[in-house]
């Protein structure tokens, strides 16, 4: 596909890109921020939490909720702009707490990477699924470091990407918001999935870090585009609506740099997004 257009540059660490509202929304992890692109690509800081992890989603009311790994908590950004506590997650784990995605009833599902990241010793990850007024349960565990994850556009299948287990791997979505019926719903031989998101053709995009680019599948495995980054991509969000594009941040990953290397960029997409986020 096409060579990316750049939209903004200077990023220390960027993740978590979200549609929302008509706009991309993503977080600069490196600079504890979460901003918003406005129509000319314009940064506008939204929130500053003091954390890595800190990754976004939104509540159907259209609040923020963040999740501040730091403090092992997920925070809610009220219209007034301040952040205020949505649930305590200290009492599942210490360890960090990474990627966020909400049904449409609100009911926000976090995962935790299982072990300290990059230095500790592995160990599986998990998931929780936190209901609108903030109780916490456990609802999935033995991943091989939960990262991105998405709901498809029915609400049945929340799907997650297991970074070390070259898979992406999918739940059916009981009434109750918990989850069942685990199967691997695409296998990712020689790419480690990290950001990801759904598009209303019912395939899925992912970003892999090491190979510098995202990669769209069906449920199965079988490949339908690739698009090549001249860094490390981490995740990627879909627009809705006509002209659909694909927008990724990536930076570089394993080097020194004195200058931030970090980039929002978008590719022409074949489909919109769908589902959630």
């Amino acid at each position: 596909m096409s060579k990316p257009e750049i939209l903004l540059e200077g990023v220390v660490f960027g993740e978590s890109p979200r549609w929302h509202d008509g706009r991309l929304w993503f977080s600069d992890w490196g600079a504890n921020q979460v901003i918003a692109l406005d129509a000319e690509n314009r940064p506008e800081v939204i929130a500053e939490v003091p954390s890595f992890p800190m990754c976004i989603d939104f509540l159907p009311d259209g609040r923020l909720l963040v999740v501040d790994s730091a403090q092992r908590t997920l925070v809610r950004r009220e219209p007034d702009g301040s952040l205020v506590p949505h649930a305590d997650l200290s009492g599942v784990s210490d360890k960090p707490w990474n990627d966020i995605v909400v049904d449409d009833r609100g009911n926000a599902y976090v995962n935790n990477i299982g072990f300290d990241f990059p230095a500790g010793e592995f160990s599986p990850g998990s998931m929780v699924r936190v209901t609108p007024d903030g109780s916490v349960r456990q609802v999935a565990d033995g991943l091989a470091f939960p990262n991105g994850m998405a709901i498809t556009a029915d609400g049945a299948t929340l799907i997650v990407a297991e970074s070390y287990a070259d898979q992406l791997t999918a739940y059916d979505i009981a009434a109750d918001a918990s989850l069942g019926g685990r199967r691997v719903w695409a296998r990712t031989p020689g790419d480690h999935p990290d950001g990801i998101c759904v598009d209303a053709d019912g395939a899925l995009w992912y970003a892999d870090v090491g190979n510098r680019r995202c990669v769209r599948v069906r449920e199965g495995g079988e490949v339908l585009a690739i698009v090549e980054l001249d860094r490390g991509a981490f995740a990627c969000a879909l627009s809705r609506g006509a002209d659909p594009k694909l927008y990724v941040v990536g930076q570089n990953w394993g080097g020194d740099s004195s200058e931030p290397t970090g980039q929002v960029v978008a590719f022409p997409a074949p489909a919109p997004g769908a589902g959630r986020p």
